[in-house]
């Protein structure tokens, strides 16, 4: 196999998931920041690219290197292009790009355009190029710390440790979203309120998108095939792990696995083995994942019930605390391994005879880059926030940053609410009908123009619709107006949550149908529909009755009983 061929494969594969940051960002939040989202995950490669070429490569990768700490800019992608490494840049830009792109899902919602685009500069310029140079540089003090040196091998603290505690720092010096917090009356404590995403189908193809890009990202510097094929193994072993277990441990803790947190389990476990993918086996692996699982969970909780910093994807705890912990782990789990005749691993761990040495340099290299981190972003954060301003306003907030920061209505402006199939066929479907007898049904009243009239609303749950057709048709109405509606409240006796944060007054889909009655009795409709609907358990609907003063038939000027004959509203 042609390595040189694969290594930039494997760094096509890792743009690729810009893409998948996108989705999963755009996924997890609401449908009026989904453009935003968008030319936030666009620009920050575009413009890091711009800013990786001019200086960040140089800073990063110079061979002129001064005391392992920064490299010497010496222009050689102007001034030496026929000689360039070509393919290193293009590979470290990716890398780069990636660490940029983890602080947007954390500040999404309410951060000014612009200020985010000054962020992107800084981190792509100098922040992530000269930390990232002491672990991947040969002349790096990192690289060269103790017998094995600092071991990362595809980023869990230099991408992403470095992405999840800068997307903290924003996120905190941003604040919340509006709403995201108050204060409980009862307790005087803070209090959390979900904002559940606009779609988990997005977030989930997001993620898939990202574990096939993780393949580049942490196999596109393998050495050998051993070291590639065991690479794939070990990441594809940790991200199914970290998968299960965090819908095992969802599923124990609320009652029901939660869908938004295992898509994060499945990136926490893909986070933690990438630091050690190549120095681990798959025993190591499987418990690398395990622990990156629940301790997603945990962190995610921990961070938005106990600090209140408002992170709406779980950036900070997918990236930057698994991160921690998957470089932290290369000391305990590290591996030598040797697969016909190819070196995979020479490192030994904790677990495995090594002793504490490598652990000891695991926990300085990310103490080292934990402060680095700390320094520069919260000098970037405040400085952008004191001379640009950080946050946007209140009422682009709640219009959306969609129309506020880049005039678009809606990013699906061609979707609006339809009625599905089913429901649409309803309205007119029954004109040309023989409806059943009234008398083989109910017993009908004789009416007059001067006839009682009478509109029932049924407000149910919407795959009740065809039962309840059903029944129109046995007792003779042939005529009703259907509507879809969200009911608003809590159910009493069922507890909704939404990435362990309990769901206040969820929207719950439900089908309202009107119709207008003369001749068939009230009681006999009411009591069709109650046996129609009831189960015995909460949510089985609601029948509302309201006396009707007069119908006009707007065609034919038409009034009272009379009107209704057409069937479009009500009985015949």
């Amino acid at each position: 196999m042609d390595f040189s061929i694969w290594f930039l494969a494997g760094a096509a594969m890792v743009f690729f998931m810009q893409c998948g940051f996108a989705m999963v960002e755009s996924g997890f939040t609401r449908a009026k920041n989904a453009a935003n989202i968008i030319m936030k995950n666009l620009m920050d490669f575009c413009m890091g690219s711009i800013c990786f070429v001019l200086i960040g490569f140089s800073l990063m990768m110079s061979s002129n290197y001064a005391f392992g700490l920064i490299g010497i800019p010496d222009m050689g992608i102007f001034n030496g292009y026929e000689n360039f490494d070509y393919s290193d840049f293009v590979f470290q830009l990716v890398f780069c790009a990636t660490a940029a792109t983890i602080v947007s899902g954390a500040m999404a919602e309410r951060t000014k355009f612009s200020a985010y685009i000054i962020y992107s500069v800084v981190m792509t310029t100098a922040a992530y190029p000269i930390q990232a140079g002491w672990t991947w540089n040969e002349s790096g003090w990192l690289y060269n710390l103790g017998k094995n040196g600092y071991i990362d091998f595809a980023g869990s603290s230099v991408i992403h440790m470095m992405g999840g505690i800068s997307a903290f720092i924003g996120a905190a010096f941003l604040g919340p979203r509006l709403g995201k917090y108050s204060i409980d009356k009862k307790t005087g404590k803070k209090k959390s309120h979900a904002i559940p995403g606009h779609s988990l189908a997005l977030g989930a193809l997001g993620v898939f998108i990202l574990w096939f890009g993780w393949y580049g990202f942490n196999g596109a510097a393998a050495e050998n095939i051993s070291q590639l094929g065991s690479i794939f193994l070990t990441t594809t072993a940790a991200a199914a792990a970290a998968t299960v277990a965090t819908m095992t441990f969802t599923w124990m803790k609320n009652g029901k696995p939660d869908v938004s947190m295992t898509l994060n389990g499945s990136l926490a476990g893909l986070v933690a083995i990438t630091a050690g993918c190549a120095s681990v086996d798959a025993l190591g692996a499987l418990v690398i994942g395990l622990v990156a699982g629940i301790l997603v969970v945990l962190a995610v909780e921990f961070i938005d019930l106990e600090l209140h910093v408002d992170d709406p994807v779980g950036a900070v705890a997918v990236h930057g605390v698994n991160g921690i912990w998957g470089t932290l782990a290369v000391g305990l789990f590290a591996k030598p391994i040797t697969s016909g005749g190819d070196v995979i691993s020479e490192a030994s761990g904790l677990f495995y005879g090594g002793g504490a040495e490598q652990l000891i340099v695991q926990s300085v290299g990310v103490l080292a880059i934990t402060a680095w981190t700390v320094v520069t972003m919260c000098a970037t954060f405040f400085l952008i926030k004191k001379f640009n301003g950080l946050r946007a306003s209140a009422e682009d907030e709640i219009m959306g940053l969609d129309t506020a920061e880049h005039g678009l209505q809606s990013s699906y402006a061609d979707f609006m609410p339809v009625i599905p199939p089913d429901l649409q066929a309803l309205n007119g479907k029954s004109k040309g009908m023989a409806p059943v007898a009234p008398e083989a049904a109910v017993q009908v009243t004789d009416v007059s123009t001067g006839t009682k009239m009478t509109k029932v609303t049924i407000v149910t749950k919407q795959n009740k619709f065809e039962a309840l057709r059903e029944v129109f048709d046995q007792i003779g109405i042939t005529g009703i107006t259907v509507t879809n509606v969200m009911g608003y409240g809590v159910q009493r006796g069922h507890t909704h949550t939404y990435r362990g944060v309990p769901l206040e007054s969820p929207l719950i889909p439900k089908v309202q149908i009107d119709v207008v009655i003369s001749k068939i009795p009230v009681s006999a409709l009411v009591e069709a529909v109650r046996k129609t609907l009831y189960t015995g358990n909460i949510g089985d609907g609601k029948i509302f009755v309201y006396d009707v003063e007069n119908v006009i038939k707007i065609r034919t000027g038409e009034e009272g009983f009379s009107a209704l004959q057409d069937a479009s509203i009500g009985d015949e």
